[in-house]
């Protein structure tokens, strides 16, 4: 099921349109190109970034800031990047700044920690982009406004609930919510209030939902739109980016991506099924740059006229290069990190295969709650492995139970806003820590290889360490030797090393060269990279993929040359490897 071909005049009878979906589908490509042809269509658009990781700069090749713009080259369109992070600081201090100087030290630093984690960064976005829809000046001076990232539910959940407006934690021992006091939320009360009925008003919004024609994508594309409903946001369209279709040639690669694809397409969950389903179709040509944003949706099939394959790469090293040198450094802590969807948990396993089969005892776990690591080795393996996975929701369980338990009695009206505010990304965050500072200690014993979860929650997680240093100390009465070892541990380049996953494409490429600077800047080197699922090291040989491959080498060169200490290539794989066996044969052949 693949429905029609997705035009922007399918959405354009709403003037907000939201765009989300799982890391790596094309949000961001798909909503500029979207932006693109409407403003060309004579309306005013106004394309907004929420994304913490966000590269809408890239695909405009230009600086953008929390302002709107003029993007160059086009007249009616206008762009603006609303960095969270700085939002969110800009947030603290909005929410804390009254209370300094009136309040003790000790209770305003309370404050700043609560205010420390994603909560915070989301609610801030949240602010932001309220402005843009409450604002009737704003909307007087443009006919749509498109978000790259929708809001998630927690954060419309929680907004909607009543208690939220209440002032019951200013005495709770939990503190006030991790979206900040409660004092600072109620003076936006009427705001807020707007912007959620305006999210779910089918004639001011559409929710598009961006997939990929893959399993993991499907998935969170069905979580997302299930949560979204529940709260209201009923108008949602689904587009499936990137479908290649069947041609009739000779080229094995060609056969195996498209049943790749119509496999995917055939188990699509009945859930999404029941939504309007559009597609667009594979392209060879990066989504990047006004000329090819317009290609999108006015010239799809457009390929190079003549391929040069002498800029093709005829040797790279393959990832058994790379498992070399952790073998020889006998580096302890490996941390796989990228964009979402550049395949971390595969290069984590691969690694780990590979590390045992030279000699090596290795714990291989995940962080993140979409992983199941268990799965990809069945029951034949290596008695030097061991896998396990850090369950968030059995951590964040024992947290919730714990903080419940120390709030005491309440009515239900306080329990309901208290286990809404226990369902953030924070509790998360803060239950997961001391499980992933645990695991990192084994490697005295052992080599620990991290498959973490996507860019920014990482971030946060290491950045935020001596926030939750004192969140453990106050929440536990102690700090285990395991979290106060773990950041000095992450900075010692003779133990630790994160290893960068990309895809040879433009965006996860800016991103995980952003990601190497913001380690370098916490003190954690990331100088290796893994280029994964490169059509460039397949022969592929029929047109469009052979398009794609040449279209993928100045990347390659880009993280080899400049980038990069060592580079290992991945080729594209028709499956993705299942079994032990099956792994030790990719990364030691």
């Amino acid at each position: 099921m693949t429905g029609r071909t997705f035009k922007p005049d399918d959405v354009s009878g709403t003037p907000f349109l939201f765009f989300t979906g799982k890391g790596g589908v094309g949000k961001t490509s798909t909503a500029s190109a979207t932006a693109v042809a409407l403003a060309d269509s004579g309306k005013r658009v106004l394309l907004v970034s929420t994304d913490p990781a966000s590269n809408l700069q890239d695909v405009f090749g230009m600086e953008l800031t929390n302002e709107p713009q003029a993007v160059d080259g086009i007249q009616n369109l206008f762009a603006c990047n609303l960095d969270p992070e700085e939002a969110a600081r800009t947030y603290r201090d909005s929410v804390v700044g009254p209370y300094r100087g009136k309040l003790p030290e000790a209770v305003v630093n309370q404050m700043e920690e609560q205010l420390s984690g994603a909560c915070t960064v989301e609610i801030a976005a949240f602010d932001e982009f309220t402005k843009l829809l409450a604002d009737e000046r704003v909307m007087d001076d443009y006919d749509h406004i498109l978000f790259d990232t929708a809001p998630t539910g927690h954060t419309l959940r929680l907004l909607k609930l009543p208690t939220a407006w209440s002032g019951f934690l200013d005495e709770s021992t939990h503190g006030a919510s991790c979206l900040g006091p409660l004092a600072g939320l109620d003076a936006k009360k009427d705001l807020y209030a707007k912007t959620v009925h305006a999210l779910s008003d089918p004639n001011q919004t559409t929710l598009i939902l961006v997939a990929r024609p893959d399993t993991a994508s499907f998935k969170e594309a069905a979580r997302a739109s299930h949560e979204l409903q529940t709260i209201g946001i009923e108008n949602q369209v689904l587009i499936l980016n990137g479908v290649y279709s069947p041609v009739q040639n000779e080229d094995h690669i060609s056969q195996a991506f498209a049943q790749q694809h119509q496999q995917a397409l055939k188990e699509m969950p009945a859930h999404l099924q029941t939504l309007p389903v559009y597609s667009l179709p594979f392209v060879a040509f990066p989504l990047t740059g006004i000329t090819n944003l317009r290609r999108l949706f006015t010239e799809p099939e457009w390929r190079p006229d003549a391929l040069n394959t002498d800029q093709m790469p005829t040797e790279l090293a393959g990832l058994k290069d790379m498992v070399d040198h952790y073998s020889a450094q006998n580096t302890r802590v490996i941390l796989t990190m990228g964009k979402g969807g550049v395949g971390k948990t595969t290069v984590a396993s691969l690694l780990a295969v590979g590390l045992v089969e030279k000699g090596h005892s290795v714990h291989l776990t995940t962080t993140d709650p979409a992983a199941h690591l268990a799965d990809r080795f069945g029951e034949s393996g290596n008695d030097r492995l061991t896998v396990s996975r850090i369950d968030p929701q059995l951590e964040v369980e024992s947290y919730q139970a714990q903080v419940m338990e120390a709030a005491g009695p309440m009515d239900d009206e306080a329990r309901a806003y208290l286990e809404e505010d226990l369902r953030s990304p924070c509790t998360e965050e803060i239950a997961v820590f001391r499980a992933f500072a645990e695991v990192v200690a084994k490697a005295d014993n052992e080599i620990v290889i991290i498959d973490t979860a996507p860019t920014g929650h990482t971030l946060l997680l290491l950045d935020a360490t001596q926030t939750y240093h004192k969140e453990l100390e106050r929440s536990t009465g102690e700090i285990p030797k395991s979290v106060q070892n773990l950041l000095p541990r992450l900075r010692n380049p003779k133990e630790t090393d994160v290893l960068l996953v990309t895809l040879p494409e433009a965006t996860p490429v800016f991103e995980a060269a952003r990601l190497q600077q913001d380690l370098k800047r916490a003190g954690i080197q990331a100088e290796n990279w893994v280029i994964n699922q490169s059509l460039a090291g397949t022969g592929t040989t029929e047109a469009l993929l052979q398009a794609k491959a040449q279209s993928e080498w100045p990347w390659i060169h880009k993280v080899g040359s400049a980038l990069a200490e060592r580079t290992a290539l991945i080729p594209w794989q028709a499956q993705d490897s299942i079994g032990y066996d099956k792994m030790r044969q990719l990364v030691t052949n």
